[in-house]
């Protein structure tokens, strides 16, 4: 792969990747797609090899999906790294299942990043983000290299394109970010998502309470309130 031909037809990853539409649609931190993307790595312990592959959901939610195959096609005895950039983060089930599947194989580490947080409000699905990380689950909210890493690596950018990731808001990575600190405080949510002007426009608001401010430093709340000082609208998808 190279930045003035991009991936090329010999490329034995190009047939898991995603098209650049696709992932502009799943990744963008300020929509929110219905449909969960999944695009995975897998480091093996000892080895320079990184398996990478991609998927969607269908039936049933992509870690359903990924832990069933990773446990039908690998011994459990086996020793790796696996990295998830997630479009959405994990419900409450799907925690579950994650928990359930690394019990089942303790020589599996998981770092799990995450583009938008599901449902944020649902306090399952928040307690589910609690037990993963109480379970030596690393979850973050995706930044600027993340994406230029998932863009490099899972998307079959043009000829040229290696280095033109699309930018998408910083202002909504810190959101997320906050807010799942927030999570891991067991403190309320920072923020609120409402529908405005016909049901076309996603409004996101900043909802700080004296809890946030006597948690976090003001530092890092400034940054998300100078951000937010108005409110913030998305395209509804």
């Amino acid at each position: 792969m190279t930045s003035d031909t991009g991936p090329s037809a010999g490329d034995a990853t190009l047939r898991r990747r995603i098209e650049p539409w696709d992932f502009a649609d799943f990744f963008d931190p300020t929509q929110l797609r219905k449909e969960t993307c999944l695009l995975y790595e897998i480091h093996w312990n000892r080895s320079q090899k990184i398996w990478r592959n991609t998927a969607c959901n269908n039936n049933r939610h992509v870690e359903v999906n990924f832990t069933e195959k990773f446990t039908a096609d690998f011994h459990p005895a086996v020793h790796c790294t696996i990295i998830w950039f997630l479009s959405w983060s994990p419900c409450s089930e799907c925690s579950q299942v994650i928990r359930e599947f690394l019990s089942q194989h303790p020589n599996v580490t998981l770092i799990i990043n995450v583009a938008r947080l599901y449902y944020h409000l649902d306090e399952s699905n928040r307690q589910g983000l609690r037990d993963l990380r109480n379970s030596g689950v690393r979850i973050q909210v995706m930044k600027v290299p993340d994406y230029h890493h998932c863009w490099r690596n899972f998307v079959n950018y043009p000829p040229g394109e290696e280095r033109h990731c699309p930018r998408f808001p910083h202002e909504f990575m810190n959101l997320y970010s906050l807010e799942l600190h927030c999570i891991f405080l067991g403190l309320p949510s920072c923020f609120t998502i409402s529908r405005r002007r016909h049901n076309t426009l996603n409004l996101f608001t900043l909802t700080l309470q004296n809890c946030h401010y006597e948690m976090f430093p003001p530092h890092i709340l400034s940054v998300v309130a100078y951000d937010f000082r108005s409110p913030l609208y998305s395209n509804f998808l």
